[in-house]
């Protein structure tokens, strides 16, 4: 990332970087929350899914190719925002912590100005996920499905339980994007500060951006990965099942499945996290390039 880069440049380029991030993994997203809120089997009953692969495959023979991209419409509708407001958020936060503009910041400051970008995102992230996961867990073929989209599904939440319905895991989502943020900004800028030598050609860095961008998304949900399965079956649980809200679905998961739950749904997360996630800083340096060229004074 461009050190000269203002935060109105990082805003309107994570921006599109965010849809090519939906545009790139939302499938493996809709494997992971299947996956993350499938029911426990009884005694005597197979599991809904063995794994990454049955669940992939059973969703394609039930729902065809475009069951995976069940409730795109959320995050597809929110990512530019919430990719924009994240990268503000970021490039702020540097801004903020440098004490001259060609200071150049530590490993721990880049850490500290990416979970600074993780509050922004909260007001817009906590529904968008609430809605992604209620429509992705919608089984095709069984019953009638409850939601017909994002609109009827935001309207039933809001009748069923007011705002506050909407804002389901408001905390969880904090929890799990504040400090997996700052591990996503810190890697990118370590991996390309360790692979681009001064003299680096402009395809070289390119594939070391998307080299970068696949890493940072990895790290990104290493750490993210516990919290954001306890705020899956959360936000996608009866009302009044979790009356304590995370901690009750902490208590509930240990009681049940022990810690490794915590990774339940792993698998598609990293297949997802490596292409989804260079897409999107590839799409954000050609959006930054671009900006550069129309408008080098923003």
């Amino acid at each position: 990332m461009s050190e000269k880069s203002s935060p109105a440049k990082y805003f309107i380029s994570g921006g599109f970087g965010g849809v090519c991030t939906v545009l790139a993994g939302h499938p493996m997203d809709t494997i992971k929350v299947r996956l993350q809120t499938m029911p426990l089997p009884k005694p005597g009953e197979k599991a809904l899914y063995r794994g990454t692969w049955d669940c992939f495959s059973k969703t394609i023979k039930r729902e065809g190719f475009f069951g995976l991209y069940k409730g795109m419409s959320a995050p597809l509708t929110g990512v530019a925002p919430i990719f924009a407001i994240s990268f503000f958020g970021f490039g702020l936060g540097k801004k903020l912590i440098k004490s001259d503009k060609d200071e150049v910041l530590t490993k721990p400051q880049l850490f500290a100005a990416g979970a600074f970008s993780g509050i922004f995102t909260t007001s817009i992230m906590a529904p968008g996920e609430r809605i992604k996961c209620l429509l992705q867990i919608q089984q095709s073929g069984t019953t009638a499905p409850k939601y017909s989209g994002m609109v009827d599904c935001a309207k039933q939440l809001y009748v069923e339980g007011g705002i506050r319905s909407i804002y389901k895991g408001s905390i969880a989502t904090i929890c799990r994007d504040v400090p997996a943020s700052g591990m996503y900004f810190m890697t990118y800028e370590w991996v390309k500060e360790a692979l681009v030598p001064a003299n680096a050609t402009d395809q070289y860095k390119m594939l070391i951006t998307i080299f970068a961008g696949g890493c940072a998304g990895i790290a990104n949900w290493l750490v993210g990965m516990p919290a954001d399965v306890l705020k899956s079956r959360l936000q996608t649980a009866p009302e009044g099942t979790y009356p304590n809200g995370m901690r009750d679905v902490f208590k509930q998961l240990m009681k049940n499945e022990g810690p490794t739950a915590l990774y339940k749904g792993v698998t598609p997360v990293m297949i997802r996290a490596f292409p989804a996630n260079a897409a999107c800083f590839l799409g954000f340096e050609l959006a930054v390039k671009f900006l550069d060229w129309v408008a080098p004074n923003l």
